[in-house]
């Protein structure tokens, strides 16, 4: 698909200043430079930044643009890897952080009201205090509430807890074409007509910005216990997460980690985890005699499987260790070899349950052909697994073949039932590969988008309006024989 760009000039610009003030708009271009892309690897840079008060100053902003035709892009943290808040087609980026208020907690009602600048974690520390929690992503120290709703984002305790779209009771939004709506309730159950706000759970920035999110809370769990266990083949561990679930166990988290993993972490962290095949982190929570039920079948499953080695820990401070190293994951396979980067292409794919060893024994078998690491590790509880790509970005011939090696890993996943991603979403990334796997569906979300969005003006080109991205836009210097559109 043809990029139109939808530019703010100047005039627009100092119109925007006018609504927001002068202190909440910035063209600098330092700023510009920070804000044209996010934790993923494409790149493009806004006219300005906008940072936003209130729902009425977005209102103003977005019939601003409607007049002027130039798009608007909603960011939270930036933390997403998919290219979710690249301004592709120029234009302003929404910077949502500045509306970071919790403006309700309500034990009785079991919700909270809270701002899209909001960041998770300081969420839960408040929440804590009520003993209720709301599960959040890996980047939960940083993501914030409106990011997560808009990719409905998920992290190590989905199978359990579920992901950001099972807690939207309701929000607040403003439409593409400026006007303030309110979708949703504030009870835990409703059956009154389409429920618009679970539609806009997921859209990334496409159908309106949210401004304000009621959320349902989870109760915090009694008690914790966790277990770790090694093994020589990561298709090991995988069957091992299959028969777990098959008993059937619902840990709050499950946890897969292959050799290249385990030995990233262990070298930028210094947890001293067996270096093995195949590893798994184990946590199980609720009530703690249900607790020490659980811990002792998995254990049992760990054993029968070819577990090498096992830990077991019920102390918060282990724990917490256990997790953190599982948390800096992408960051350590940064720093396994000083010329490689780690690049987020096929990093998010699910399948279902019964497939994980199967899926993992591939990913394998697709990096043996290269002379690049493709390390799978996850969610693997709930199917949703991860490889990050590990390249030299200064090699072309490794991007080359990095583009070989994700059309071969999402056509497996694919063949195995699954889907191109679990909780991160499509935005620039995956956009080619979400062709091939909802092709029935995309004319209809397409419809969806022209009849709420007509003018395109919200983040667009995102999700099914482009298909071709693999060399798009890349914030790596990398030139590929001077073909594509690299770092314009």
């Amino acid at each position: 698909m043809k990029i139109v760009e939808k530019r703010a000039g100047a005039e627009s610009i100092n119109a925007i200043r006018d609504i927001v003030g002068a202190e909440c708009v910035r063209d600098s271009k330092a700023d510009l430079y920070v804000y044209g892309f996010d934790a993923g690897m494409h790149r493009n840079i806004p006219d300005a930044v906008v940072r936003p008060q209130t729902p009425e100053q977005i209102s103003q902003i977005v019939k601003l643009a409607n007049e002027r035709d130039f798009a608007i892009v909603p960011r939270g943290a930036g933390t997403a890897l998919c290219g979710h808040s690249i301004p592709i087609a120029g234009g302003i980026v929404l910077d949502m952080q500045g509306m970071n208020r919790i403006k309700e907690i309500n034990a009785g009602d079991l919700l909270c009201v809270v701002e899209p600048g909001v960041v998770c974690d300081n969420l839960n520390d408040a929440l804590k205090n009520y003993r209720f929690f709301i599960p959040g992503p890996a980047s939960s120290e940083a993501a914030t509430i409106g990011g997560m709703v808009s990719t409905n984002a998920s992290g190590d305790r989905a199978l359990k807890y579920g992901a950001t779209r099972d807690y939207v009771l309701g929000m607040q939004v403003v439409m593409p074409t400026g006007e303030v709506v309110r979708f949703g309730t504030r009870t835990l159950m409703n059956a009154s007509g389409y429920q618009m706000e679970k539609l806009f759970v997921g859209m990334e920035g496409t159908l309106g910005i949210i401004t304000e999110i009621t959320l349902k809370m989870a109760p915090l769990p009694e008690k914790t216990a966790a277990c770790i266990a090694a093994f020589r083949e990561l298709v090991e561990a995988g069957q091992t997460v299959a028969d777990i679930i098959a008993v059937p166990i619902f840990p709050a988290q499950l946890e897969i980690m292959s050799d290249i993993c385990v030995k990233a972490v262990n070298k930028a962290t210094g947890l001293g985890l067996p270096e093995c095949g195949g590893f798994l982190l184990i946590a199980c929570d609720g009530h703690p005699e249900a607790v020490k039920d659980e811990i002792k079948k998995v254990r049992e499953i760990c054993e029968k499987n070819g577990a090498f080695f096992m830990d077991y820990t019920e102390d918060p401070e282990r724990i917490e260790d256990l997790w953190k190293g599982r948390k800096q994951l992408l960051a350590s396979l940064s720093i396994l070899k000083p010329e490689f980067a780690t690049i987020m292409l096929a990093d998010d794919m699910a399948v279902p349950i019964s497939k994980v060893p199967q899926a993992v024994k591939g990913f394998l078998e697709i990096q043996d052909k290269y002379d690049i690491y493709i390390p799978p590790y996850g969610h693997a509880g709930d199917g949703n697994l991860h490889t990050k790509v590990l390249l030299n970005p200064e090699n072309p011939d490794h991007w080359r073949q990095a583009e070989k090696a994700v059309k071969e890993i999402y056509d497996l996943v694919l063949a195995l039932g699954g889907t191109v991603t679990g909780e991160h979403g499509i935005a620039i990334s995956k956009a080619e590969y979400f062709h091939k796997e909802r092709a029935d569906a995309i004319p209809f979300m397409r419809a969806i988008k022209r009849a709420l969005d007509p003018k395109n003006i919200l983040n667009p080109y995102k999700i099914f309006d482009w298909e071709k991205t693999f060399l798009h836009n890349l914030r790596y210097p990398v030139e590929l024989g001077g073909k594509g559109e690299l770092n314009k």
